[in-house]
């Protein structure tokens, strides 16, 4: 993980670099300057020094916690995403107990009942697959705050209870397709353990079906369902920059969008490594997680190893 957060580093710090443009030209506003002008900007931001100076500063100072001055608000990056972190991060916790809940109650429902519960799922489910997160921030926007005022339009509000209610529809519109992701692996992964042999021993004991879905389907089914919430987490950091800019929400997504637009180099790499960072840790957790939800897979690895 070091070795990998350490080569994702060189390529966010080295890939602003290429694109075009700069810092400075932002901070003239297209206004003519004179040489004397444009030397003091590039003095003051490092603009000048060599790549191999600048990246190893850059890193020196992010393993100390710092991650330099904001070129757009003028400010300590840290400073900025210690006050929009806070509202990302709910955003993420409320579009993923939607995501949790929903799709694993829908995908459990397509497998055990089957008929037309299983193929209204299934419609269902391609339709919100089918419909990116974007396209249903706008729709949601149009409908339930413009046309019907059910709900703020834009903002992420004031005090937990308000900001709740102004995140309900980002949340609405992130989730939309990773429910309908979830639904499907969960009612795959469901029915291939209603098709095992230990689900047909059990039933031929007598166990109620009850139990025979919570103990030998679901539990043998929560293996994928688990990857596949690591894979949704790791979708989520992404997907809140297009949500967030689309709803007016003051969180890291709307942060990164604009310090894109602006050339704010630092603000864009500390946001790029920290989403690297948190992809990482969370396929770790799910590595963790995953033996205890499933001994096979430790048991596997342990004969393998042997």
């Amino acid at each position: 993980m070091a070795l990998t957060l350490l080569a994702a580093s060189f390529v966010v710090f080295g890939a602003l670099y290429l694109a075009p443009g700069s810092p400075a030209s932002f901070l003239l506003s297209g206004r003519s300057a004179s040489p004397a002008a444009i030397a003091a900007i590039n003095a003051q931001y490092h603009l000048d020094d060599p790549f191999a100076v600048r990246y190893l500063r850059w890193l020196g100072d992010v393993l100390r916690g710092d991650f330099g001055r904001s070129i757009t608000y003028r400010t300590d990056v840290s400073a900025l995403l210690t006050d929009r972190l806070p509202t990302t991060l709910l955003l993420v916790a409320m579009t993923l107990t939607v995501v949790m809940v929903i799709g694993l109650l829908l995908g459990r429902l397509a497998a055990v009942r089957g008929g037309v519960t299983d193929s209204a799922v299934l419609v269902g489910t391609t339709f919100a697959v089918g419909t990116p997160s974007f396209v249903a921030a706008v729709l949601l926007q149009g409908l339930f705050a413009v046309r019907l005022g059910w709900f703020p339009s834009s903002g992420d509000g004031d005090g937990i209870a308000d900001m709740l209610w102004h995140l309900t529809l980002p949340a609405v519109a992130l989730a939309l397709y990773l429910v309908g992701m979830l639904a499907r692996v969960t009612r795959s992964a469901m029915l291939d353990a209603l098709a095992g042999e230990h689900v047909t021993v059990a039933r031929s004991r007598g166990v109620p079906e009850r139990q025979v879905i919570r103990r030998h389907v679901l539990r043998n089914a929560l293996g994928t369902v688990l990857t596949t919430a690591g894979l949704i987490v790791s979708t989520l950091l992404v997907s809140t920059i297009l949500v967030e800019s689309a709803f007016s929400v003051g969180g890291v997504g709307q942060l990164l969008e604009l310090a894109t637009t602006t050339k704010d180099f630092p603000t864009v790499q500390a946001i790029s490594l920290i989403i690297v960072a948190l992809f990482m840790a969370v396929n770790l957790v799910v590595d963790l997680l995953l033996p205890l939800v499933d001994p096979r897979i430790a048991l596997t690895s342990g004969r393998s190893s042997a």
